[in-house]
């Protein structure tokens, strides 16, 4: 197996807690959180989608987030938030907490690898989250550099690209299976994360699939199993 070099990371629910975040901030508006925080992350594929389509034009995801939350907010009785309540709010993707494990895995990862996001998050918003949640980021690498969103390939070579190495030299980290297929396709090698609780206290699945390089319960496991 050839040693990886580049370990990229999605991070919305892989390095973050969206969910967790989100609801607690909704719940302070007299909403249900939990369900807030699901319907807006619901959004999230079908307008990512409209751009892939050609629908839009390149549109960053705070532009998108900003969009589903204007749709959302009449259905959770919100509709009365004025303009700069509503942009406090749609730059709680900004805030999210990193999972209690993310901080420390990634330095111990640092040490040995380069690490950097790729996540179809916006460079402004990866880079206010990775300073409010202190991630030791290498470098900050987003769909917007590359103008395509993942799963699209673009998005996985561009890693390799940018750092001067063979797709196969590049690591995706991923709470993902479909994001971490999408990679394998491309040459990548892939780690999965067990991230239990993303959508929320009712979980979802974590069964391993074996075409991936590696399965790890959380950042500092995996660092556990790549020896750094």
């Amino acid at each position: 197996m050839i040693a990886p070099k580049v370990l990229a990371f999605d991070v919305f629910g892989t390095v973050v807690d969206w969910y967790g975040t989100i609801a607690r901030e909704a719940q302070a508006l007299g909403v249900d959180g939990g369900e807030f925080a699901l319907a807006w992350r619901a959004g999230y594929q079908p307008a990512m989608q409209r751009v892939r389509s050609g629908e839009l034009g390149w549109t960053k995801i705070d532009d998108l987030h900003r969009m589903i939350l204007n749709e959302m907010l009449p259905r959770f009785g919100l509709a009365h938030l004025d303009e700069a309540q509503r942009v406090h709010l749609n730059q709680v993707w900004h805030r999210l907490d990193a999972w209690p494990d993310t901080v420390a895995g990634l330095t111990r990862l640092k040490q040995r690898f380069i690490i950097s996001t790729l996540s179809n998050g916006n460079l402004g918003l990866l880079t206010h989250m990775a300073k409010q949640a202190q991630l030791p980021w290498d470098c900050v690498l987003s769909a917007e550099v590359f103008r395509a969103y993942k799963p699209d390939p673009a998005t996985y070579l561009g890693v390799a690209e940018v750092f001067g190495v063979q797709p196969s030299e590049v690591m995706l980290v991923a709470a993902h299976q479909d994001d971490l297929a999408a990679a394998r396709a491309c040459g990548l090698q892939t780690a999965y994360i067990e991230r239990l609780e993303e959508y929320g206290p009712k979980g979802k699945d974590i069964s391993p699939d074996p075409a991936n390089t590696w399965h790890a319960k959380n950042l500092v496991h995996l660092a556990d199993l790549l020896g750094a």
